[in-house]
């Protein structure tokens, strides 16, 4: 089931493709590309099988298609005597593909005949069709449009059998019961109708943005024990644009219950889904999801019951070119669809180009949870359409006949000129020697050459340009935007742009981050912007931190060097400071001054030169005081042979005395007087 078309300019509608596999053998591929022509492709032999071009193919370009069940081949209208090539192997091809375009009506195409079967116009719908679902068994058509509407169509007599209102917004998926007696219809909430009353049986909450598939995933429900009534106890899945989360569902006998049971997640928006229903409560649920970024995920997983945790994929598959030598690097091929085949172990994979697409069987390996298939479709780029298909016939060019070209009343221009008239208009020119200038001939052609207009971009036209420059990765256009100063505009800008070109948006700022400093100046406006104003979206998302992981470790390490470059940015306005009030200190002028009084030591000059002799013997101070010291000790020795020789005088003297004393003692001359006494002495 393809998630819809993504061609028209709503940013909330589906991305992809309309395109679907044929019911049960998926013979063929039905594929409405983006130039409005719908090719049918044998899947067997890639093979293109028809091509159909819609007379209002780019006014009403297709929006989704649907493949009629199988056993509506034999309820062919118009009965009529079978021709001989149609008489062999129609029984075993499928008849008819439903096609809804943008302005409202449905094409019945014939796969059979190759030509269209018949139109829904008369009281359907008046806007874009979204979604077409076939009854299994009346063969009824159900559509859903963005008027608000759901009609249900009788294929036999074309004409709208009921038609009532589906949601207060556009309803943009449909869904039929296994059982053919409820239908499934989701705009942003999920109803589920009754559709014999046309009313509504049950509630769900839905997603915060369209719905773009619904899919029943059970026959039966869990608890077989309880009596089945058709519809309770089942289990349906939904997915949603720009919504990287499938939700699981179940119809319950109570209406209290209105959220999802479980979740899956995937890499990016769903583009395509298939998967292989339950029958029994012991038999997984398998699943196939084919994003955006051109990647498949498989599910495998028993339904059966709550769970909290959303569940990751098993299996992804992913398809790249080999690189041409060394140096050259692979590139990813997008994957476009993917159905599961009838043995329920392989997958049918296209992938490639819309306008010619390559078709593989891939056998499922549980075991890997990764796998990468390297695919060299180098020489497929090119259109291949047998000669039988095509009807367009190359003209026959004549010399004499003159083709015209669209353009302004009466200006001929010859796409092939005869030989003879350029030789005739060489030797024109060669003869006139003034040309007539540009100016004169678009003077002539009333053709103002002034422009009237500024070419300056208008501010309502900045989403819009900036989601173009993201999408087509367009510098030019990318750079008039990010480069604007103007505060109210760049919020305005935000404001007004679509939730898939956030993230873009803000890996572009990454990038420009980590350029130049005077860019970056600008870039942090930006997004400071984005983050203020989108945070609840961006809060939403699981894997924001992987998706920028650049941004995270640009900011933690523009955090862990601010601290380190406020010091450096303190002690550089301080030392400019001191400079600035040194150059100013300099530049100054002081008056002269002279002293009234001045006083001189005398001892000035005699200290200043003891203080020179000091200062010379300051070298040899450990040579001084060894002299000094032993200087000392001979000072030493001399005061105590000096002390030894006096003590020896003192001895002889008295020595001396003692022998006059007794001389004197011995002649009597002891009796004298002590004056004669101290005279002698």
């Amino acid at each position: 089931m393809a998630a819809g078309g993504g061609c028209s300019g709503d940013p909330l509608a589906p991305a992809g493709v309309p395109c679907a596999f044929s019911p049960h053998s998926q013979a063929y591929f039905a594929l409405a590309s983006t130039d409005g022509h719908l090719r049918v492709w044998e899947t067997a032999s890639n093979r293109l099988h028809q091509e159909y071009v819609p007379s209002a193919h780019l006014s009403g370009t297709c929006t989704c298609l649907a493949w009629a069940p199988a056993r509506l081949q034999a309820k062919e209208s118009p009965q009529r005597k079978k021709r001989k090539s149609e008489a062999i192997g129609t029984s075993d091809q499928i008849d008819l593909l439903a096609l809804g375009t943008a302005v409202g009506s449905i094409l019945l195409y014939s796969t059979v005949k190759g030509e269209l079967h018949s139109k829904l116009i008369n009281g359907g719908h008046d806007n874009r069709v979204n979604c077409i679902q076939w009854h299994q068994d009346s063969g009824c058509l159900y559509s859903c449009s963005d008027d608000k509407h759901i009609v249900e169509w009788n294929v036999q007599t074309c004409k709208v059998k009921c038609k009532w209102k589906g949601d207060n917004s556009s309803v943009s998926s449909l869904c039929i019961s296994p059982d053919g007696k409820m239908l499934l219809s989701a705009g942003r909430t999920i109803k589920l109708w009754v559709l014999e009353t046309k009313e509504v049986y049950r509630h769900f909450t839905g997603h915060a943005t369209p719905v773009s598939s619904l899919m029943f995933t059970t026959i039966r429900p869990s608890n077989e024990n309880q009596p089945f009534d058709g519809i309770t106890g089942l289990y349906f899945l939904s997915g949603a644009v720009h919504d990287r989360l499938l939700n699981v569902w179940q119809v319950r006998s109570e209406n209290k219950e209105k959220n999802a049971v479980m979740s899956f997640t995937v890499t990016d928006e769903p583009v395509y889904i298939d998967l292989t229903l339950s029958e029994n409560k012991e038999e997984p649920v398998k699943l196939a999801v084919v994003c955006k970024d051109g990647q498949v995920h498989l599910f495998e997983h028993i339904l059966n019951g709550y769970c909290k945790k959303p569940l990751s994929s098993n299996c992804t598959i992913q398809i790249a070119t080999p690189g041409k030598g060394k140096k050259s690097t692979p590139k990813p091929i997008p994957i476009l669809a993917a159905g599961f085949c009838s043995d329920k172990m392989s997958l049918l994979i296209v992938y490639g180009s819309w306008f010619q697409p390559a078709i593989e069987r891939v056998a499922i390996n549980s075991r890997e949870p990764h796998m990468c298939l390297v695919r060299d479709i180098s020489n497929c780029w090119a259109p291949k359409v047998e000669t039988a298909i095509t009807k367009v016939r190359t003209p026959v060019m004549n010399s004499e006949a003159k083709v015209l070209v669209p353009g302004i009343p009466g200006h001929h221009a010859a796409i092939k000129p005869a030989p003879l008239q350029t030789k005739q208009v060489e030797s024109k020119r060669k003869l006139g020697g003034n040309e007539v200038s540009i100016e004169d001939r678009l003077g002539e052609m009333h053709i103002d050459t002034k422009k009237g207009k500024d070419d300056s971009l208008q501010t309502n036209s900045f989403p819009v340009l900036l989601t173009q420059g993201l999408e087509s990765n367009d510098l030019e256009m990318l750079n008039k935007v990010l480069q604007t100063r103007n505060l109210n505009l760049i919020k305005k800008t935000v404001l007004r742009m679509p939730l898939h070109a956030i993230i873009p948006l803000l890996q572009e700022l990454t990038k420009r981050l980590q350029g130049h400093p005077n860019s970056a100046v600008l870039m942090v406006q930006w997004l400071k912007c984005v983050l203020t104003v989108h945070a609840s979206y961006l809060s939403t998302l699981p894997d924001l931190i992987p998706q920028l992981g650049t941004l995270y470790q640009l900011m933690e390490s523009r955090v862990k060097t601010f601290q380190k470059l406020s010091h450096l940015h303190g002690k550089l306005i301080l030392l400019i400071t001191q400079v600035t009030a040194s150059e100013k200190t300099k530049g100054m002028t002081f008056p002269e001054q002279k002293a009234k009084l001045v006083y001189e030591e005398e001892s000035s000059e005699e200290e200043s030169d003891d203080e020179i002799a000091d200062k010379d013997s300051d070298d040899n101070w450990d040579e001084d005081e060894e002299e000094k010291d032993s200087e000392k000790e001979r000072e030493v020795d001399e005061d105590n042979e000096e002390e030894d020789e006096d003590a020896e005088e003192k001895d002889e003297e008295n020595s001396e005395d003692r022998e006059v004393a007794s001389e004197k003692e011995l002649n009597g001359d002891s009796d004298l007087d002590p004056e004669n006494e101290s005279e002698e002495e």
